[in-house]
């Protein structure tokens, strides 16, 4: 069965009123999200711990050039989404990018890209229920529970939302960006505030001169700066967010571009807008990365609750974090499971048109997580976030290559590019790639955590072809059956 025959098959079900979807996964799916909640999943996807906690500990390293690095980070994740963008608006799918990988790298293209995202999601999500817990412990209240249980706590609650409805879950991070957004435009505030009064803050006068007196915008040199490349990379991850929610919304040609267009403006405001005024506020040496850079500015100015107040919003980063995580990986599962790539159970949907098997496996995994931060409670949220990073640079050069292949079949006459379309093609996705394989690359100058991470990618590769061959008959047969009833 060539891949040309399924994709012309594919193509002239799209032209039919009345043929089924083009990925069989999508079928089933209600239209509940609106506009503005997939904005808001975009700014969701956009700004998280990697701000909110992780800038700290990066500033000490890096210096006031946090912020060049931010800057160049986000061109990059912004060049993913562009062309995730026009993948969507080419076909809508809530298998998203591996609807894509299917339909233009084949099956092991798809499987591959899947597993890698679950890998992904279901690691982070061990991190995002360990940093609740973490956040949770601050308050004296919560001190004498254990951490596992605070975690299967989180896990229980956002299962819940999630199992309920996709319109609750879109409420949920609608109002979770809402809080994240109204917390930096206030930090900005009174960061711009403290800069044109010239106010003290921990017996620093803010300006230029904070930088210019603490070893300049390099005080350490370059490399440091490169070497945190990989860590903001993974703080941009869920930016992918917005091609799966595209599926369930009623006017995705509408919505993405509008949604995609504003996350490059949103990255220079609150990233870097906000590595700026931290950099000129107070010297990188003060910031530490077990504190939130927030916090310790407002503290320095003796802000009553500033503490409890950003641990309140870290604690809601986490939590928005987790909930799209266990919604995305329930979508991409379902998406798989209709070709045979993941297990039959993770494509059943309850009544409220959500895909509850492929959410359930995500959650038996992060239980997982709840074991090891039992076992391991200071090492847990280390470990599964470097095993996440392998996932979410293979997915977005999973990304690039889909577009690569889109561009060069609308070359060819075979399909018709949407008008919203990815820049400078494809000298823009090649670069990106070469960019994330050496952020990448980087993590093998961190012996202690990044080396041994990289030492799992032959683990994982080898798991995958196990798998692969494990299902591929299985997966031959979908296809199929699939081509037979798009012909019939």
């Amino acid at each position: 069965m060539s891949k040309d025959a399924v994709h012309a098959a594919q193509a002239a079900s799209r032209t039919a009123v009345t043929a089924p979807p083009a990925d069989a996964g999508d079928a089933g799916y209600s239209k509940d999200l609106k506009a503005r909640h997939v904005n808001m999943i975009a700014i969701g996807g956009a700004i998280g711990t990697g701000l909110f906690l992780g800038a700290g500990g990066r500033l000490h390293t890096a210096g006031p050039a946090l912020a060049l690095a931010y800057l160049v980070c986000g061109v990059f994740a912004f060049f993913v989404v562009r062309a995730l963008g026009e993948l969507v608006l080419y076909r809508p799918s809530s298998g998203s990018f591996v609807s894509y990988a299917r339909e233009f790298l084949g099956e092991k293209g798809a499987y591959v890209a899947g597993w890698m995202y679950f890998l992904n999601w279901s690691t982070t999500g061990i991190a995002d229920i360990t940093a609740i817990a973490l956040y949770t412990h601050y308050w004296s209240l919560f001190t004498d529970i254990p951490q596992w249980t605070l975690a299967l706590i989180a896990l229980a609650v956002v299962l819940a939302v999630n199992l309920i409805s996709v319109k609750i879950f879109g409420e949920m991070e609608f109002w979770f960006a809402i809080i994240k957004v109204a917390t930096l435009v206030g930090f900005m505030l009174i960061g711009i505030f403290l800069l044109a009064t010239r106010h003290e803050v921990g017996g620093q006068t803010p300006g230029v001169g904070v930088i210019t007196d603490n070893g300049g915008v390099l005080p350490h040199g370059l490399l440091p700066v490169v070497l945190v490349m990989q860590g903001v990379i993974f703080a941009y991850a869920a930016l992918e967010l917005v091609g799966v929610a595209a599926g369930e919304t009623a006017e995705p040609e509408k919505v993405v571009p509008r949604a995609v267009n504003s996350i490059m403006w949103r990255v220079g405001l609150f990233y870097v807008g906000s590595v700026v005024l931290l950099a000129l506020l107070l010297p990188g040496s003060l910031y530490s990365a077990d504190e939130s850079p927030f916090v310790t500015v407002l503290s320095k100015i003796g802000a009553p609750a500033a503490g409890d107040v950003m641990n309140l919003v870290v604690l809601t980063a986490a939590m928005s974090s987790l909930n799209s995580g266990l919604y995305s990986t329930g979508r991409i599962l379902r998406s798989m499971a209709t070709a045979g790539s993941a297990p039959r159970f993770t494509a059943r949907m309850n009544r409220s048109q959500v895909p509850y098997g492929g959410i359930l496996l995500t959650c038996a995994v992060c239980v997982l997580g709840v074991g090891l931060n039992y076992l391991m409670p200071s090492q847990a949220f280390e470990i599964v976030l470097n095993i996440a990073s392998l996932g979410v640079i293979s997915t977005w050069v999973i990304i690039m290559v889909c577009h690569l292949v889109l561009v060069r079949r609308a070359r060819a006459g075979l399909l018709t590019r949407p008008s919203f379309r990815l820049p400078f093609s494809p000298a823009t996705e090649i670069t990106t790639i070469a960019f994330l394989l050496a952020c990448l690359g980087m993590m093998w100058n961190d012996p202690e955590v990044g080396r041994r991470t990289l030492l799992l990618v032959p683990v994982i590769g080898a798991l995958l072809v196990a798998g692969w061959f494990g299902i591929r008959r299985r997966v031959e047969r979908t296809t199929d059956r699939e081509l037979t009833d798009l012909t019939d």
